[in-house]
């Protein structure tokens, strides 16, 4: 081949990858994967799936959804982090991913700051403290209290060690004064079922999965809610701010939409507004109201800053703890 044709095809080559993401392909040319971290059928995948449907509308393209569960996030969170920034991967990252493991583990498998780019807030999973149906607590305080007269006789059930559930419970009892022992199970499901036989005495649920109970008054008795203001679906049930005269006591699980850092701009902005157009269907709402997840809309800015929020909370309670999964 003549040398000038050699140097006119590299030339050409060098060209093509300064073009524009936008004007190299049509973008999404290939269906997206969404990688959930979390068994299917939970809430978080029941999310992922009712906007993911919506998104495809959106895009033209499937959005298959790819359970990675295991490691408190991190199996699914090194597979988002490391896989190509082409805008064909995306992730469901949680406050455990993004805030609590970086306090919870020495070594991750990924750098939340640095490997993902936020494309926008999904969803709210709200938290209520719970008793046993047959407790002799009959409110807040009065479980308080019977903690305060016998440190360590009230003991709790959470999903596991570092959950939103486990936090949020010690930061209660740390504002509080009281000592608790905590019953640490693998999942939801599990802490859920002994909660309902009375194995244990107290709870942060999540409504998606305990909302029923709690509604219904089968095994799962409301005392209080985890948020600035009361649910609508527990409307007699006080928040924990001001049940116990605790200002500015609030914790939720929440969701946001992520990609690969270096993923271009034009498609994190084409996703972000196609994820709000999403979560404003009417559709999308009331599926995701009817498991008890709050639908929750911004885009990276706001991601970003309840990043920074949440960070500021519970990252030195953490800490100031000693509570690790090394």
């Amino acid at each position: 081949m003549p040398l000038i044709t050699r140097r006119g095809l590299a030339l050409s080559g060098l060209a093509a990858g300064l073009m524009p993401f936008a004007a190299r392909a049509a973008w999404p040319e290939a269906p997206l994967k969404w990688i959930v971290a979390y068994p299917a059928g939970g809430g978080t995948d029941t999310l992922a799936r009712v906007l993911g449907a919506a998104l495809s509308r959106g895009l033209g393209q499937p959005v298959v959804i790819d359970n990675r569960p295991g490691a408190a996030t991190n199996i699914g969170a090194d597979a988002a982090a490391h896989a190509a920034p082409d805008g064909l991967t995306l992730f469901s990252a949680d406050n455990g991913t993004l805030v609590f493991n970086p306090a919870l583990f020495k070594r991750l498998p990924y750098d939340p700051e640095k490997d993902f780019r936020p494309v926008g807030l999904m969803g709210r999973f709200p938290l209520v403290l719970a008793v046993k149906q047959d407790s002799a607590a009959r409110n807040i305080r009065e479980l308080v209290e019977a903690a305060r007269s016998a440190p360590g006789s009230v003991d709790y059930g959470t999903p596991g060690i570092g959950s939103p559930h486990h936090l949020t419970m010690e930061r209660l009892a740390r504002e509080t004064g009281i000592q608790l022992t905590h019953v640490p199970y693998r999942g939801m499901a599990p802490a859920m079922n002994d909660l309902l036989a009375g194995r244990f005495e107290a709870a942060i649920l999540d409504l998606p999965s305990g909302g029923e109970y709690m509604r219904k008054g089968r095994g799962a008795r409301p005392l209080a809610v985890c948020a600035a203001t009361r649910h609508p679906d527990l409307p007699d049930v006080p928040t924990v701010a001001e049940a116990l005269d605790l200002r500015g006591f609030q914790a939720a699980a929440w969701q946001a939409l992520v990609v690969p850092a270096r993923t271009p701009d034009p498609v994190v902005e084409r996703l972000s507004a196609e994820l709000a157009r999403a979560l404003a269907e009417e559709a999308s709402q009331s599926r995701l109201r009817a498991i008890g997840i709050e639908p929750l809309s911004g885009g990276p800015e706001a991601v970003q800053a309840l990043l920074a929020e949440e960070r500021r909370v519970w990252v030195p309670l953490i800490r100031e703890l000693g509570i690790t999964l090394d």
